[in-house]
């Protein structure tokens, strides 16, 4: 507020540095009839009397809560105006912005969380999911391996949204699926037959679960299927050669799709 220098009114630099705003925007509220100065130099300099800083005080306030101007003149030129219902309002208002923000804020949260984490579940659940043979460490130990790759980012922005009961539809599938690989193998489905193309097109269906699967991408898959010992075990505990057939199938489905198994590159 003026003291008793200020009788004859501040000029707008002045009036700028007290409320903290740009002298551009006096000039605006001068313009639109907001806030005019009351007084003026002899060269047609602005000059704001105590009444003036008074009502730009106000105007500051109401800007920081949320009020536009319009709703600001309203409130201040109108003497029967409700303030307090005004402002009552615009505290719903700012109560809801500041849910919605919080809102954000845990899905940024579970965001970071999944990058870092890859599976948003307790040891528990991902037991109770995905059975007594899943190993814990397995999310952190792909993290190291696949971290830096858009996979595991694709990955990780699917795992901040779902809930356990998404992961449970998720790994029937996947149970699904094994059981169909095994029964097929048990009834003699050849590689490059309807069957098996079929169940290599439902392996890619079931694995976008995770991230987009290209067909080269399956290849690569179908290899490490058979070779690595963690896979292969998996495979080959469900029916003896498994893990080989089931890269087979894949194979000869890439063939049919102008793809060279030999040469598929993780792309």
């Amino acid at each position: 507020m003026p003291d008793d220098t200020d009788a004859d009114g501040l000029p707008v630099g002045q009036v700028s540095t007290r409320l903290g705003v740009t002298v551009r925007t006096l000039h605006h509220w001068d313009e639109i009839g907001l806030a005019r100065p009351s007084l003026r130099t002899a060269a047609g300099y602005r000059l704001y009397t105590a009444g003036d800083l008074e009502r730009l005080h106000r105007i500051v306030v109401y800007r920081e809560i949320g009020l536009g101007l319009d709703r600001t003149r309203a409130i201040l030129d109108d003497t029967g105006a409700d303030v307090p219902g005004a402002l009552r309002a615009q505290r719903a208002q700012v109560a809801e912005k500041i849910d919605h923000l919080q809102r954000l804020s845990a899905g940024l949260d579970r965001m970071i969380d999944a990058h870092e984490r890859g599976l948003l579940l307790t040891a528990e659940q991902q037991a109770t999911i995905f059975g007594p043979d899943w190993n814990p460490d397995w999310p952190a130990q792909a993290r190291q391996r696949y971290g830096d790759t858009p996979q595991w980012q694709q990955y990780a922005e699917l795992s901040a949204s779902r809930s356990p009961e998404e992961w449970q539809a998720i790994a029937d599938a996947v149970a699904g699926l094994d059981r169909a690989l095994a029964a097929a193998m048990d009834a003699g489905v050849t590689p490059g037959s309807p069957e098996a193309d079929q169940l290599v097109e439902r392996h890619r269906e079931v694995f976008a679960s995770y991230f987009p699967l290209t067909r080269q991408m399956q290849v690569c898959l179908g290899r490490m299927f058979e070779t690595d010992q963690g896979y292969a075990t998996h495979y080959d505990s469900i029916r003896t050669g498994l893990a080989k057939w089931f890269r087979l199938i894949i194979d000869a489905s890439a063939r049919a799709h102008g793809i060279n198994p030999d040469t598929a590159t993780w792309q």
